[in-house]
């Protein structure tokens, strides 16, 4: 599939809809490509604006899908379009219904001891032929080479699923791919963040009035006020304030987004 791309602060993202993004994960599985299907949101290019490789990392992924409305209203600013926000506490659901006619398996990754499990639980009682052949917390060694890490591997290329879904929250999940993809067996990899906690329970959604509208970041906030206080308040600023230097042309990407190893950084 030919995808449109939108480039925001030296970042590709590709503008598709919840149908596209579906089809395009069944193509990667059904060709058999060893791919990685990211997300992107303002935490995200805050991130990346300090760390090149986590741009370097997103910028070769197969696709590269919006979650969040901060990057639909910078795609705006930057008088492009982004169709709509895909975001995992309800695509996971429209994923798992697409995927099981089609005979998918996943492997989840990530989260506290039994959450992945136990969303998994949850999700196979709303779709019993959906195969989830395994799953693993996220509180491991993680250390390249390291004796945990590997037996992670191992576990996860002796079921050699389909999808391989991580939820570790940004951006571990991406270096841990980044360490680690070009060993595992599986087709897709898909960075999750908190999935499994919607998936469990654990963590509760915003009311629909304010993630119908834009407003889940605010939902959020209320709902974690300590741990994500700064990661909005003054995230969300300071990602529309880069927008809008690229904007009027006073972001250098060349010069901000340079090569670690001896290039520039802002």
């Amino acid at each position: 599939m030919t995808l449109p791309e939108v480039q925001i602060l030296g970042v590709t993202v590709h503008p598709v809809t919840v149908a596209e993004l579906n089809q395009c994960i069944a193509e990667l599985v059904q060709s058999g490509a060893h791919a990685v299907v990211a997300n992107v949101n303002a935490h995200f290019f805050n991130l990346a604006y300090r760390q090149p490789e986590l741009r370097r990392f997103q910028n070769a992924a197969e696709l590269v899908f919006c979650d969040g409305a901060g990057v639909m209203l910078a795609a705006r600013i930057l008088g492009q379009r982004i169709p709509q926000r895909i975001t995992y506490a309800d695509w996971i659901w429209q994923l798992a219904e697409f995927a099981e006619p089609q005979g998918f398996s996943f492997f989840f990754l990530g989260a506290r001891p039994g959450i992945a499990q136990r969303g998994a639980e949850r999700l196979c009682a709303r779709f019993p032929h959906l195969r989830v052949v395994g799953t693993q917390h996220g509180f491991f060694d993680r250390t390249p080479g390291g004796v945990e890490n590997q037996a992670v591997i191992a576990r996860i290329n002796a079921l050699q699923p389909d999808i391989l879904l991580l939820g570790m929250g940004m951006p571990l999940q991406e270096r841990w791919l980044m360490q680690n993809w070009a060993r595992v067996r599986a087709r897709v990899a898909l960075t999750g963040g908190a999935v499994f906690d919607y998936l469990a329970g654990e963590l509760p959604r915003a009311p629909r009035w304010l993630t119908d509208h834009g407003l889940e970041w605010l939902g959020r906030l209320a709902i974690e006020p300590r741990r994500l206080w700064r990661r909005y308040l003054l995230g969300n600023p300071l990602f529309l304030w880069h927008v809008l230097q690229q904007r009027t042309g006073r972001l250098h990407l060349d010069q901000c987004f340079g090569d670690p190893d001896g290039g520039k950084r802002c």
